[in-house]
C-alpha cells in the first residue's frame, strides 16, 4: 500500500473509532505489565474480569513476587496458560525489584529483558504507561488487518511491524494499534469480516479482490 493511501486509511479509522484506546484496565505500571502478560492467547475482556481480584490481592510489586504460586495460578486460571503466566509474573516482579529498583523500566531493551515481556508487550507498556511510541504493537488484529489490506505480506509480527513503521508517519504510531484492535473486534472480525460496513473497504486488497 502506498503511503498516501495508508494515511487515508488511518484517518478513516480514526474518524470511525474516535474513542479507540487501550482495552486493558490498570492503575499503575506493573499492573499493565501483568495484564499484558495475561492477555496472551486471551481476550482483554476476560483479563479485565480476572485482574480485579489479583490486583486486590497484590497491591505492590513485592506482593507479586511473594504471592504463593498455587494461589496465583488459581486466580489467573481463566486466562489460560496459567502455569507459565504465573511463573513469569513472579519472576518478572523479582527482576523489576532487583534489577530496576522496583520501578518498571521504559526502554525496549530493558522491558524485553523481563520474563514474559516480548516486543509487542513492550510496545504496549511504553505507549500506555510512558507515552512513548517507539514502535507499533502487532497483535492478532494488527496482523490480520495488515495482511488483508495489503499493508504487509509478512507473517511474523516483528516483520509486519517494520512494514508498518516504514509506511505510516510517526505521528500515526501512537493510535495505530488501538485502531486496529477496535476495527478487528467490531468490523474486520476473523471468521466473517463485515466488509459491507467497513470504512476502509475501498482501500482493502482483500475486499477489492472479492469484486
Amino acid at each position: 500500500m502506498k503511503k498516501a493511501d495508508a494515511i487515508i486509511l488511518f484517518n478513516k479509522l480514526k474518524e470511525y473509532y474516535p474513542d479507540a484506546t487501550c482495552s486493558l484496565d490498570f492503575d499503575e505500571p506493573f499492573q499493565l505489565v501483568v495484564a499484558v502478560m495475561l492477555s496472551a492467547q486471551c481476550t482483554d475482556e476476560r483479563v479485565n474480569k480476572t485482574t480485579p481480584e489479583l490486583f486486590k490481592k497484590c497491591k505492590t510489586i513485592q506482593d507479586f513476587a511473594d504471592i504463593d504460586i498455587n494461589e496465583l495460578e488459581n486466580i489467573i486460571h481463566p486466562c489460560g496458560f496459567y502455569k507459565n503466566k504465573a511463573k513469569n509474573i513472579k519472576l518478572c516482579a523479582k527482576q523489576v525489584l532487583e534489577n530496576f529498583n522496583g520501578v518498571v523500566p521504559h526502554t525496549m531493551k530493558e522491558l524485553t529483558s523481563l520474563a514474559g515481556v516480548g516486543r509487542k508487550s513492550a510496545n504496549v507498556i511504553m505507549l500506555e504507561v510512558f507515552g512513548i511510541a517507539e514502535g507499533i504493537a502487532v497483535d492478532t488484529h494488527a496482523k490480520r488487518i495488515s495482511n488483508l489490506t495489503g499493508l504487509s505480506k509478512e507473517k511474523e509480527p516483528e516483520k509486519i511491524e517494520q512494514d508498518l513503521l516504514k509506511t505510516f508517519p510517526k505521528e500515526c504510531w501512537m493510535d495505530l494499534n488501538h485502531l486496529f484492535v477496535w476495527h478487528g473486534r467490531n468490523t474486520c472480525v476473523a471468521r466473517n469480516p463485515k466488509c459491507d460496513i467497513c470504512p476502509i473497504s475501498n482501500l482493502c486488497k482483500f475486499y477489492n479482490n472479492l469484486k
